[in-house]
């Protein structure tokens, strides 16, 4: 869900909490994810939760959860939202969400509807999905280390100071250059003269391994797209020459085309891309 949102500083959202309930007996939930839409133009954001760190949370709530629905719901949904596009942007979400009651699985509720005054769209999709669904964590300390969604939340917060938000496209699907179903989504992606950028975090202190996925996709897009690629890596900790691990991760990405950069240098990073992209 990339739209621009054209928010004045008054603008009246509405969103719902996603619930995902195993047991419908015991009425006990957790929350997986926020829809927040604007009912009078049908722009809309939709964020489930994707990261270890937020499926290790429903896990310790929920021992026998079925992580594989929860994985799926994501792309069940934006089909769901795609599929009803004349609807929502005909600003009938009512119909559409009691809808979405009727016919979502059991295991997925919808919260009772909420409505919030916000001046941008995906700057408050961000707050709801921090406040009611990201697990509890202490502020970003920059250059310690981190989970993916900690680094994601800082350079979010970069991309917005500098003024580029509206320029980079955010969760973008490799499906297309890999294999149909691969769930898979880079984090940010621009664009310039003919080029395209794709943008990933890993948290090399809990993950370091998923310097190979990120590898193997980067090398099946600039094989298969029908446009020039440039590819970096956030990191949330500094790769040392001395630790063996960090080198596995910097040759990893280097050998793939993927510039590494640590979290506390991606503002300079973005400081050096920003004029490419004016």
């Amino acid at each position: 869900m990339n739209e621009t949102a054209n928010a004045t500083p008054d603008a009246r959202y509405v969103y719902r909490v996603l619930r995902y309930t195993p047991n419908l007996v015991r009425d006990e939930w957790v929350n997986v994810g926020v829809l927040v839409y604007d009912p009078g133009t049908g722009e809309r954001r939709l964020r489930m939760i994707e990261d270890q760190d937020e499926f290790a949370r429903v896990r310790r709530l929920h021992p026998a959860a079925d992580e594989d629905l929860l994985r799926r719901l994501r792309e069940d949904l934006e089909d769901r939202l795609r599929n009803a596009k004349d609807v929502v942007d005909g600003g009938d979400w009512q119909k559409l969400l009691a809808k979405w009651d009727d016919t979502l699985s059991n295991a997925l509720q919808l919260a009772p509807q909420k409505g919030v005054y916000a001046g941008d769209l995906d700057a408050e999709l961000e707050r709801l999905y921090a406040d009611h669904v990201a697990p509890q964590r202490g502020p970003v300390r920059v250059g310690a280390p981190g989970s993916r969604a900690l680094v994601r939340g800082y350079c979010s917060q970069v991309w917005r100071q500098a003024r580029l938000w509206e320029r980079v496209e955010r969760g973008v699907r490799v499906t297309d250059y890999t294999f149909p179903g691969d769930p898979m989504r880079i984090d940010y992606s621009y664009r310039h003269n003919g080029t395209r950028g794709f943008v990933q975090t890993i948290s090399v202190s809990r993950s370091p391994a998923d310097c190979k996925l990120l590898a193997y996709t980067a090398e099946r897009i600039a094989a298969r797209a029908p446009f020039r690629s440039e590819f970096a890596a956030v990191t949330d900790v500094a790769l040392e020459e001395k630790n063996e691990r960090h080198r596995f991760v910097r040759e990893t990405l280097r050998d793939a085309g993927i510039e590494p950069v640590p979290l506390e240098g991606f503002a300079v990073w973005v400081a050096k891309l920003k004029p490419r992209l004016q």
